[in-house]
């Protein structure tokens, strides 16, 4: 009789709103991450630059994420995010788990759209309304359950600051049901059949305040619970406690939904917990970054196209945007904003800004991976490379007379089977394994004089913290990618 009357008071409170004006305001803007535009998209940008993972040349088919506020849990989302950036996605399902309301079955957010302060990101109608349609007893459209929950929300500008041209279906999970689970799962996958553009992202934390040693415990277990792909363990060791994640309904929808569909891969990029992020380790909260993958991207993905040329004048500008960056930031602390007409220089490209004291290294900051026009990033790195390489202390007004700006804008990374592949003087090389990463620009080869070899041990060793000899180990990613260097006269 109770569910009787909760279900009529609901249908009365939700009967009336137009689906086609739906777009979800934020609920957590200003409390687990930034409300203001531009600190929220340089707060990301910060993060993402710090996590070691390599972008994957896997195909990756489902990616787990944590959702706490962002300076806790956003160093290990940055993993997921940097990781999965070389795919691509049309759609993107996020399923997190209901946190204040308690409901059975499913509640999708049928169409419209989320708004975070980087834009609003539409819904995929079309898949979410057929989603609905596949099980009209467990999916339900619940509006009151999202209306104070995060855990969707959280994922979304780090979704808009690596994906462009997406939709999403939001997803939260009620009671722990393993039929639900399962029911989803082969809903999702009858849904999506052969498309290669679907990503599956499951938002979700680990422990919930235990003491540090004992949250690694518990975490460990969990993770290597989802490695082995061991379902019901997972399932009952989260109604027991022996392990925990909040987001457990969700991430077993995820395990049957790999399991049928035969993803056998499966990598744990990053854990850590709120006393690695925050310092206070009495009471922590755990986070994992996962992906599953299956094979290597393909002839069917967008081709690695290179770097399109750019003009002299493309080049001076670009100069001219990191010497005025520079200049003011070091003078003032403010960094300048740019008014650029140029689509060339709108792109979104990776580029690293090098200074120079004297023919000497005075800083050297980048981003692999184009996240915003490539004006941005070059004023972004000019700023970075001024300031916060760890190598050396920041430029002083007094030095600037000296400085010589160096710009190197990148092409998208590919991995390569070994080092066979790699043209040395040509190739920039990324070496990851373990969550250790190193990179070279391709004119470190040329500066240095280096062998191949020697290229290859100094990166592993230096930059990576790996023994040299790591690059031959066919457990060491390989990626390799071409620059075009240019510098003031």
């Amino acid at each position: 009789m109770k569910r009787i009357i909760f279900w009529a008071s609901a249908l009365l409170l939700w009967a009336v709103p137009s689906w086609s004006a739906m777009v979800k305001e934020p609920n957590v803007a200003g409390a687990f991450y930034s409300a203001d535009p531009k600190e929220l998209s340089d707060d990301i940008d910060r993060l993402l630059r710090s996590a070691s993972s390599a972008p994957t040349d896997r195909r990756v088919q489902i990616a787990v994420a944590p959702h706490a506020g962002y300076p806790y849990s956003g160093p290990v989302a940055a993993y997921t995010y940097k990781a999965v950036s070389r795919n691509h996605y049309s759609t993107i399902v996020v399923i997190g788990p209901s946190h204040f309301f308690p409901f059975e079955g499913i509640s999708v957010w049928p169409e419209g759209g989320f708004k975070t302060p980087l834009g609003v990101v539409g819904v995929d109608d079309v898949f979410a309304k057929n989603l609905l349609k596949e099980n009209p007893k467990e999916f339900h459209f619940l509006p009151h359950v999202f209306e104070r929950e995060h855990s969707v929300e959280v994922q979304l500008p780090f979704l808009q600051k690596t994906f462009k041209n997406f939709r999403i279906v939001p997803i939260l999970m009620g009671d722990p049901d393993p039929k639900v689970c399962k029911d989803l799962a082969l809903a999702l996958i009858k849904l999506i059949g052969e498309r290669q553009d679907v990503l599956i992202l499951i938002s979700s934390d680990m422990s919930h305040y235990y003491t540090y040693d004992e949250a690694n415990r518990m975490d460990a277990l969990t993770l290597q619970t989802i490695l082995n792909g061991d379902i019901e363990k997972f399932f009952e060791g989260n109604l027991t406690r022996k392990m925990e994640m909040c987001g457990f309904v969700p991430m077993t929808t995820a395990m049957m939904y790999a399991k049928l569909r035969g993803i056998k891969h499966v990598q744990v990029l990053m854990h850590a917990n709120s006393g690695d992020t925050s310092g206070d380790k009495s009471r922590v909260v755990g986070y994992g970054s996962l992906i599953f993958y299956t094979d290597l991207l393909g002839a069917g993905d967008p081709p690695d196209a290179g770097i399109a040329s750019l003009s002299q004048g493309q080049k001076q500008e670009l100069l001219k945007i990191a010497r005025d960056t520079v200049e003011k930031y070091v003078r003032t602390g403010k960094v300048p904003d740019f008014s650029v007409n140029d689509p060339r220089l709108e792109k979104a490209e990776g580029a690293f800004v090098t200074l120079t004291k004297h023919g000497e290294l005075r800083g050297c900051i980048g981003n692999i991976i184009g996240r915003q026009p490539l004006y941005k990033t070059v004023r972004d790195m000019a700023v970075a490379a001024a300031s916060q390489d760890p190598r050396f202390t920041p430029v002083t007004a007094a030095e600037l007379k000296d400085i010589h700006i160096e710009i190197s804008v990148l092409s998208e990374p590919r991995r390569v089977r070994d080092a066979s592949q790699i043209q040395l003087g040509k190739d920039g090389v990324i070496v990851s394994r373990g969550g250790r990463q190193g990179v070279f620009l391709p004119q470190v080869a040329q500066e240095t004089g280096w062998s191949k070899e020697e290229f290859l041990s100094q990166l592993c060793a230096q930059k990576a913290g790996l023994p040299p000899d790591a690059w031959k180990d066919p457990a060491t990613a390989l990626f390799v990618f071409t620059a075009d260097v240019f510098a003031e006269k």
